[in-house]
């Protein structure tokens, strides 16, 4: 009987976990003219902007704008780059600003994109996340205060860390569009 009870209170937890992170909360979308200083500086100086609310509705897919915006979840293995085994980058759907690369990339088989560590020289905003019945550590891009996923200490060496996000809080550009997509920086990882 115990052992028949498991997969049933796995399942549970998991749909659980999906329900609850479906459940949107709004929050206040500000263009990069209306947010404090220091970021709005930032994102000036690196080229990397947020749009406003309404842009950002008719740029991005509804479901990237509930990610991005109202910290949704998407589905684990039915989303663009859970899978993905190209080269390249992978950069925030509403800013630009560079995230992860594939050369961190590991199949987590959680069925969304999970990655060692963030790219070179990326900051990323840790929040903590008590929406399910445990506290979880929240992701988000520095400069456009995109909700990215959740960092978990499982992940394999070097770092220990998983890093896994939706792949509608992002945007892959291949190693062979970098230099033309002004990513000139992050060639060397594919050298």
């Amino acid at each position: 009987m115990k052992n028949k009870l498991i997969p049933l209170v796995s399942t549970f937890a998991i749909s659980l976990a999906v329900l609850t992170t479906y459940t949107f909360f709004s929050s206040p979308v500000e263009s990069a003219d209306q947010m404090p200083g220091q970021i709005n500086k930032a994102m000036q100086s690196t080229g990397y902007m947020k749009p406003s609310a309404d842009v950002l509705k008719k740029q991005l897919t509804p479901l990237q704008f509930n990610v991005t915006q109202n910290d949704a979840t998407e589905n684990p293995f039915k989303n663009e780059y859970w899978d993905n085994k190209k080269p390249g980058i992978y950069v925030d759907i509403v800013s630009g600003e560079p995230l992860f690369s594939s050369t961190d990339k590991f199949k987590s088989g959680t069925g969304w994109p999970s990655f060692t560590q963030p790219i070179q020289d990326v900051e990323l905003v840790i929040k903590e996340d008590k929406l399910l019945f445990y506290t979880r550590v929240e992701l988000r891009s520095k400069l456009a205060d995109s909700h990215l996923g959740h960092v978990f200490n499982d992940g394999p060496a070097p770092t220990g860390k998983r890093y896994c996000i939706n792949s509608a809080s992002l945007r892959f550009v291949p190693k062979e569009s970098l230099k033309t997509e002004g990513y000139d920086k992050y060639v060397s990882l594919f050298n």
